[in-house]
């Protein structure tokens, strides 16, 4: 099977291909893009798209590697012995499975999301480089080795807050989300509000692309900024009008808090946006 996209999520030409290359080359997807450019969505949406079961790792700054693959609570196993329970008896009982061993044991190929891997610990890609390449791991306290019953499409993100080991990048495939342009964008917005008017897409487009070119923003807005934008606009019934007022004294456009996240970049656009105006 191949990955075509679904109704609810545009993707493009060169990132089907990606996904395919991943899937016939049986190696890791690995996802770099701006934040709000749906990586993390596109995992569940591949999954939906083939038929396939997700398992879904958050990462965050603390997760080790061993955790996808499974957790021994010894401090509950000593409890409960102290107590006097019958089940310290059976050691499987204080070993609990990671996301890496339910896809392992999954009875059908299974989709794994990795989600911001460079959230972790510099060492986090390469704990798991034997496990990725051999789709197996072995279980200390039960002395048995885990196996991949189908090996899993893993796709594993990242927003390129560390920068990776070379060991890791060569088992994965790459692929770069470019920013989607005015086409595409058109596009992902029809996916979600199909009825929305072309007057106010487009106001709505122009104003967004405008607010994403001014230079020394400290967060351009994304692309699930945009969308909780037009929520906005349509929820308080905001004329296309509204969004280029010819008032000098209004620069900034309605309901800006969906778009830009920090004072400073309000204070910027208000400048650039003012002094565009008065020439």
């Amino acid at each position: 099977m191949r990955f075509e996209g679904t109704d609810t999520y545009v993707a493009t030409d060169d990132l089907k291909l990606a996904v395919n290359a991943a899937l016939a080359l049986e190696r890791p997807l690995l996802v770099k893009g701006e934040p709000g450019t749906g990586k993390t969505m596109l995992a569940e949406e591949i999954a939906r798209s083939l038929g396939r079961p997700l398992h879904q790792w958050h990462v965050k700054s603390t997760t080790k590697a061993q955790q996808g693959l499974y957790e021994y609570d010894a401090v509950s196993r000593l409890r409960d012995s102290q107590l006097g329970d019958a089940k310290v008896a059976d050691i499987a009982n204080y070993v609990k499975k990671g996301v890496l061993w339910e896809a392992f044991d999954s009875e059908s190929p299974a989709i794994v999301l990795i989600d911001e891997i460079d959230k972790a610990d510099i060492e986090f890609p390469n704990d798991l480089l034997r496990e990725l390449d051999r789709m197996e791991f072995y279980v200390y306290e039960l002395h048995r080795t885990v196996v991949a019953r189908h090996r899993p499409l893993v796709v594993i993100t990242s927003n390129n807050e560390k920068e990776l080991p070379d060991a890791f990048l060569r088992r994965c495939f790459f692929h770069y989300i470019r920013f989607p342009d005015r086409e595409t964008m058109t596009r992902i917005v029809d996916v979600h509000y199909p009825g929305l008017k072309k007057a106010l897409l487009a106001e709505a487009l122009e104003v967004f692309f405008n607010l994403r070119d001014v230079p020394g923003l400290k967060k351009k807005p994304s692309t699930s900024e945009l969308l909780d934008w037009l929520k906005l606009l349509l929820a308080e019934d905001i004329p296309p009008e509204a969004l280029h007022s010819a008032d000098r004294k209004v620069v900034i456009p309605p309901l800006h808090g969906a778009l830009l996240k920090n004072e400073q970049d309000v204070h910027l656009f208000e400048r650039v946006a003012f002094m565009s105006r008065s020439r």
